[in-house]
């Protein structure tokens, strides 16, 4: 590729409206255009990254075994009418209308579509298992879109659905996907983490997430450094902070603590370690009538925080909302920051983190305002609770497979695998013929990877004050050849041309800047653009018989015989 018959269009500010690094520098490189609000252009360059990230998803797909197809991007609203999700859906969900009046969605994800497929084409357990996936446009109507490509409206995914006969099945087709994608992220060339995670809105049981990493990343991922265990903030398990719970010493006694509605104050005021304190968090689950509504009182240690993912999955309360401050004045008798178990106004259900429920002489709000209970006690001054896992794990804490303590870096959601199971084809009536002739539910699995956010993630992890810095295999282009006076000196244009075609016939994937530009200019595009690998040729080299050399992320150049530089590239390009 030559410069002067490409498209490069460079900026050296980026647009007001960008806010991360990723977004200022796809906007400065020329990459993406704002075209609406979450909605982008992708330009010449760009498009030639996600080509390449699309290439390498399709061939280690297809050594996977799964097989591509292509759904819809406007799909019939009776199907997910089926699944329950047209109306379980928020606003992130399309909705439009045709010229009939018949309602459509614009698809963020195609479950439904794919088991629609199987459910006419599979009849048989000979036919299983099977896997389909296809590369294509989705839409989601995100309330704020921002980041550029890492939380846009229209974005590019490839999703795949395995289909087994049983769960066994589905356990090996998931862990074949599993291994795809580590290959995929592997080739990428990008530092990367695999955790178990919640299964969210698309149901299922089991799941992982992979995380390319990044100080930028807006997950938390937890992980152990001396054991495999890794997870996301959401699926983290924690374990209580004492195997036991010690006897009780002190006498329970109603302290005054005026004006300290927040642990922190509370603990200062007595002069206590904050670990000493538990916070109260009050919940509502509402109910057919008003007089069936229940109202849930969670306790956690003062310096924890509440997981609301885990909240969801204890036994009554998975549509809890948070408790309005007149629910709470009229079950406890008073306003939030004195809050407490001990001698609420109306009953409650108590549900205490497995660390509460092993404290001892702890400190509680008294539900009276500026009073609060010291020397509170399990079992003495009231009833043992309900324990779960309610709180995030923190940096330190035991790790769960009892090998180590966990450690807590953040990272940029990039693939999703499910196992979904059921979930979608006993909505769908999805079934096949077993060995005996009887109908049995398919078992299914999900696989997801953001191919446009893969561009995002990759130069939120590789980037520094020039630029981007691509790895070599999602580059836009590997090489750059940079000639100096190409246009004045028929010694630098004609070892140009030499190299450029040598470099062509060896496959490697260069382009030839013979725009012209003064070398300052030159090298800051591409040092922007972010390509990997950049050759200078001019007339002083020349004298001596050397070209120059530079890696992205050398911090000086390296002097190279004319002859000896393809094999340089080479071998540079072989290491990558």
């Amino acid at each position: 590729m030559r410069a002067t018959r490409f498209f490069i269009s460079t900026l050296k500010e980026a647009p007001a409206d960008a806010e991360i690094v990723s977004h200022k520098l796809m906007m400065r490189a020329g990459m993406i255009k704002r075209l609406g609000s979450g909605i982008y252009n992708y330009m010449p360059m760009g498009l030639r990254i996600i080509r390449k990230v699309e290439n390498i998803i399709r061939e280690e797909m297809n050594r996977a075994g799964a097989i591509e197809m292509l759904m819809p991007v406007v799909q019939p609203a009776e199907l997910w009418q089926e699944t329950g999700r047209w109306d379980k859906m928020g606003p992130e969900l399309m909705r439009v209308k045709d010229r009939h009046g018949r309602d459509y969605i614009i698809q963020p994800t195609s479950e439904e579509a794919i088991t629609d497929v199987v459910r006419s084409e599979i009849r048989s357990y000979r036919q299983l298992p099977v896997n389909f996936y296809h590369i294509q446009t989705k839409f989601r109507d995100e309330r704020r879109p921002r980041f550029g490509l890492m939380r846009g409206r229209e974005f590019t995914m490839k999703d795949a659905y395995s289909f087994d006969r049983n769960v066994e099945g589905l356990k090996q087709s998931y862990q074949i996907m599993y291994d795809a994608y580590t290959r995929i992220f592997q080739r990428f060339g990008l530092q990367f983490r695999a955790v178990a995670a919640d299964n969210g809105a698309i149901g299922g049981s089991g799941s992982h997430e992979f995380h390319v990493i990044a100080e930028t990343g807006e997950d938390a991922l937890v992980y152990c450094p001396t054991s495999d265990y890794a997870a996301n903030m959401e699926a983290a398990e924690a374990i209580a902070l004492s195997a036991s719970r010690p006897a009780a010493s002190a006498a329970l006694t109603k302290t005054a603590t005026p004006g300290k509605a927040k642990c922190e104050d509370v603990a200062a005021l007595l002069s206590i370690p904050l670990q000493h304190t538990v916070k109260s968090i009050v919940l509502t689950v509402e109910g057919e009538k008003e007089e069936d509504k229940q109202v849930w009182l969670l306790l956690l240690r003062g310096d924890h925080e509440l997981n609301e993912v885990k909240t969801s999955k204890v036994a009554g309360l998975a549509n809890y909302r948070f408790a309005t401050e007149s629910e709470i004045v009229e079950w406890f008798g008073t306003k939030p920051g004195y809050l407490g178990p001990i001698n609420t106004r109306k009953p409650v259900n108590v549900v205490a983190d497995r660390t509460v429920a092993n404290m001892a002489d702890f400190v509680c709000g008294a539900n009276q305002a500026d009073f609060h209970f010291t020397g509170a006690n399990w079992g003495r001054d009231l009833p043992e609770p309900v324990v779960a896992d309610l709180r995030n794990v923190v940096d330190g804490d035991p790790s769960p497979d009892g090998k180590g303590v966990l450690a807590i870096q953040r990272g940029i959601e990039v693939g999703h695998v499910f196992q979904l199971g059921t979930r979608y084809s006993e909505d769908m009536k999805a079934t096949f013929l077993d060995e005996n002739g009887k109908p049995q539910l398919l078992q299914m699995g999900c696989y997801g990877i953001g191919v446009t956010r893969i561009l995002g993630a990759a130069i939120e992890q590789n980037f520094d004050d020039k630029g981007i810095i691509w790895p070599t295999a999602i580059a836009p282009f590997e090489v750059v050849i940079c000639p100096m006076g190409m246009d004045r000196s028929e010694a630098v244009k004609a070892e140009t041309e030499k190299l450029y075609q040598a470099m062509l016939d060896a496959g490697i994937d260069v382009i030839l800047d013979d725009r012209g530009e003064r070398p300052g200019a030159m090298f800051a595009d591409w040092e922007l653009i972010g390509v990997p690998h950049r050759v200078v040729i001019g007339d002083r080299g020349l004298k001596e018989g050397k070209l120059e050399y530079v890696g992205r992320r050398d911090t000086e150049a390296t002097n190279v015989p004319v002859a000896e530089m393809l094999a340089l590239v080479q071998s540079k390009l072989a290491g990558a």
